[in-house]
Parts: structure tokens; sequence; C-alpha cells
């Protein structure tokens, strides 16, 4: 399952939050034209503070719980890594959700690119695979049109991650719907994608991060992607629940706030993880 196998997660020294990382929360873009005169009575612009570095052990605690929940197959242990994963392994769930920016990022274009399949108009800034091109191709052409257009290869294992995350995503919401056109979506059809998708990345960080310790501690090759899987269900149900309170609270994932909304679900998500650190 995934990359974990051959991956031991980042070690000590490295910024928690990589510098190719999207900004969670980029600046508003200036208003009016023109240029502006800068103000004598301003304040000073804020200094730039260099990027937090990962300790040493960052994982630690993690895997010792993962490392006995992986043996033993007890929730609560499963649940300790977690907490500990996003405490002591990111410095808290406000971090954790920053290294999540490209999640966010990347769940943005995904509903945009799924709304211009159908629209047959792309949002300014993206491309979309044309859809006359795709008209009687099979499911699997389509998704790897999308997978292309929302995410290409960069060299990174962040993007092979988001790859997998959103043919991971558009399988379920396939599974779900067998009668889904994927050119023609609903607004609650790419909302259920974004949500899978979503819940997929955030399971798929998890994995490359700490997703070693679970081969190397359960006591079979089945039992470990057993384990992987009760991981991946609880981070599906966590998310799901993170999404489900916004929209109680009024807050939908309509066209231009999906990446706002992504994030706030994701921060949720990881401030309930912390709570089972101990």
């Amino acid at each position: 399952m995934g990359t974990s196998q051959s991956s031991g997660g980042p070690g000590p020294g490295v910024p928690l939050v990589p510098p190719w990382v999207p900004d969670p929360f980029p600046p508003a873009p200036d208003e009016g034209e023109g240029p502006i005169s800068p103000d004598p009575n301003a304040s000073p612009p804020p200094v730039t503070q260099p990027p937090q570095l990962a300790p040493e052990g960052r994982f630690g605690w993690a895997r010792r719980h993962l490392g006995t929940f992986a043996n033993s197959g007890k929730s609560d242990e499963m649940r300790r890594g977690l907490g500990h994963y996003t405490r002591s392994g990111y410095g808290g769930s406000g971090t954790a959700a920053r290294r999540m920016g490209g999640t966010a990022a990347t769940a943005g274009r995904l509903d945009r690119t799924l709304a211009g399949l159908g629209s047959r108009t792309p949002a300014p800034g993206d491309k979309i695979p044309d859809p006359a091109l795709l008209a009687g191709r099979s499911a699997d052409e389509v998704m790897n049109a999308v997978i292309e257009a929302v995410r290409p290869v960069d060299g990174t294992l962040d993007a092979e991650a988001s790859r997998a995350a959103i043919l991971d995503g558009l399988t379920e919401l396939l599974t779900r719907f067998p009668e889904t056109d994927l050119l023609n979506l609903t607004p609650e059809q790419r909302a259920f994608a974004v949500e899978c998708y979503t819940a997929n990345d955030v399971f798929r960080r998890i994995e490359l991060d700490v997703g070693k310790t679970i081969h190397e501690k359960a006591p079979t090759a089945a039992s470990a992607i057993s384990r992987l899987r009760q991981i991946r269900d609880y981070v599906k149900e966590t998310i799901a629940a993170s999404f489900r309170k916004l929209r109680e609270a009024g807050r939908t994932l309509t066209s231009g706030r999906v990446e706002h909304l992504v994030r706030a679900a994701i921060r949720d998500t990881f401030e309930v993880f912390e709570g089972f650190a101990e």
C-alpha cells in the first residue's frame, strides 16, 4: 500500500514545512490601481522567521505507539500514535495542517478541473483536458487525464502521493455513484470527490512519514496491510466528521471556497489527533 516500505520518513534537521509547500494563508492581493506611496508612520515589515526545523527523534513516540498497534491491533495505540505524530512529529496541529497546504491547493484545482469539464470552461489560470477528446473514453482514461491536469509529476513524493490520492478519490466516487459521468459531475459529486481525495492524501502523508514502522512491527505482511487500512479508515472517518461539522455550520464546498474549507477540515482533523497524545 503506497510507498511507505521504501520511505523511512523525514529525518531531523529538515524544515517541518518544506519550502515547496504552498502557503496556506497567502497574502490578499492589493486593491486599487497604481503604485502605493510608503507610509512614513507605518510599522516596519515583520522579520521573516527561519523555517522551524525538525528535532531529533521527532517521530519516536509516534513510532513507539504505532509499533505496538501494528503488533497488537489495539485501536487506542493507533490513536495515541496519531496524537504523537501530530504533537511531537510536527509540533502541533497548526504546523501539521500547514504541512498539508499542498493538499488544500490540489483540492481546489481538482474541484475547478472537474467543474471545468462539466462547463467546458476552465477557470482563469487553470488548464483542463479537452472534454471533446475525452468523450467516449473509459473512466480510467478520464481519471488519468484529470490527474495529469491537476497534479503533474514534479519529482517530489508529495506529488506522487497526491496523484495516487486523486485516483483513490475518483475511484471511490465511481464506486458510490456507478452511473456517474466524470465529464458532467454535480456539485455534490464534486464535493464528495474532494472529500475523498483530502482524506486519502492526509493518510498517504502519514504513511510516508511513519508507515514503515507498521511494516516492520506487524507480525505478517497481511496484518501490516490490514493495520494500514485501519489507519486509513480512521483518517477518513475523522476527515468526514470535520467536513460534516463545517456543513452543519453552513460552510459548504462551493466553488471559490474549496481550499479554505479543506484547510479548515484538515486543521480540525489534526486537532482531534493531537488530543490523543499523552
